[in-house]
């Protein structure tokens, strides 16, 4: 059994494959949970470049997902830990058209096809809540049905990233799939925070806020206390720098946030209110670490951002995928250890206590 001191080494490590990595959320959340990518695919030039920057030791393949193979992805012969994807939103996002199977962008067949010829014990998907709504019923059925036929145990869930400390309400739809002979060992992660308890903005932006020198710092953080709205990346097709439409704007704007554009640096002294963010700091609005450096011009990084699912929350479920596959050859009561940004598993660590706000469950 590995100290929890000491990083796995990739023998003991479980396995993940990664598709739709985007900007690395996803991805340095399972590996905090304990997690060795052995490919990550991803289409977008910056996307890719960002998570080569920040992992140069991770396989990353620049490519349309519609095209690798799963020999491209894993030796042959060889299990998968976890098959984990966040699927592109727009296709059942609430500010779309709404189009689902019939959307160009829906790749939940391409990542089905994946599972059917990789076979992973596990699987991750992640996309918008609005793949929860009745008119999806039909499809999330067909998805369920597809795996099943494979041999998985499903189950869908509402995350919500405030349960999680991430200082935004945005709520995510999950989709686990565990191979049936080890369902009965996969528990949905407990909150270990909730609106009321989560980090206010103020709170995870002051540092940054204050480090230009700007006299209103301490004043704009103590009024910035609540979690922030949450942020909307967009579409390759649509989507600026800015903080989303008018109503998201107004709710910013509440929090002393000028909404309409990204700054290029924290404030400097004599900035009025409200204040722009930076690229930097919506990053930390996502619960991306601070050492975490995004490619391209201003959209294309603030559309990583937007889109990412929450470091934290993608490790929370992570840990509980990892606790399924620890119980292989493992002796009793092992748990894989969760890591810090640099892959190393904290001195001392253990996990946070759960609280009274449960997510919601969508069976």
């Amino acid at each position: 059994m590995a100290h929890t001191n000491q990083r796995l080494s990739d023998s003991a490590a479980p396995t993940c494959i990664e598709i739709c990595a985007g900007g690395g959320g996803q991805a340095l959340g399972l590996e905090r949970a304990g997690f060795t990518h052995t490919a990550l695919v991803e289409l977008d030039h910056d996307a890719v470049a960002t998570l080569r920057t920040n992992r140069p030791g991770w396989n990353v393949l620049g490519t349309d997902v519609q095209g690798v193979s799963a020999s491209d992805l894993h030796a042959s012969g060889q299990s998968v830990g976890l098959l984990a994807a966040g699927v592109p939103c727009p296709p059942f996002s609430l500010a779309g058209k709404q189009l689902g199977a019939a959307d160009e962008r829906n790749l939940f067949p391409a990542v089905l096809n994946l599972v059917a010829a990789l076979q992973p014990k596990t699987v991750m998907i992640e996309n918008v809540k609005g793949i929860l709504q009745a008119k999806f019923a039909s499809y999330r059925a067909d998805v369920l049905g597809e795996l099943w036929a494979h041999g998985y145990w499903t189950s869908w869930r509402l995350l919500r990233a405030c349960d999680y400390g991430v200082p935004q309400l945005r709520p995510r739809a999950v989709l686990v799939a565990v191979q049936r002979n080890r369902a009965s060992q996969f528990r949905w992660p407990e909150p270990t925070a909730c609106p009321k308890t989560a980090p206010g903005v103020g709170s995870v932006l002051y540092e940054s806020m204050a480090s230009g020198g700007w006299e209103l710092a301490r004043q704009w953080a103590d009024h910035a206390s609540r979690i922030a709205p949450t942020l909307c990346g967009g579409s390759r097709k649509h989507g600026g720098a800015d903080l989303g439409p008018s109503r998201a704007r107004h709710a910013w704007a509440q929090l002393g946030v000028n909404g309409s554009s990204v700054a290029d640096e924290p404030p400097q002294p004599g900035t009025p209110l409200p204040v722009r963010l930076t690229i930097a700091q919506m990053a930390l609005l996502q619960g991306f670490p601070a050492d975490w450096k995004f490619s391209g011009g201003k959209t294309s990084a603030y559309r990583q951002i937007g889109n990412a699912f929450p470091p934290p929350v993608a490790e929370a479920v992570g840990r509980s995928l990892a606790d399924v596959l620890a119980q292989d050859g493992a002796p009793a009561g092992y748990r894989i250890p969760h890591v810090d940004s640099t892959g190393n598993a904290p001195s001392g660590s253990s996990p946070r206590p759960s609280l009274s706000c449960r997510p919601g469950v969508i069976a």
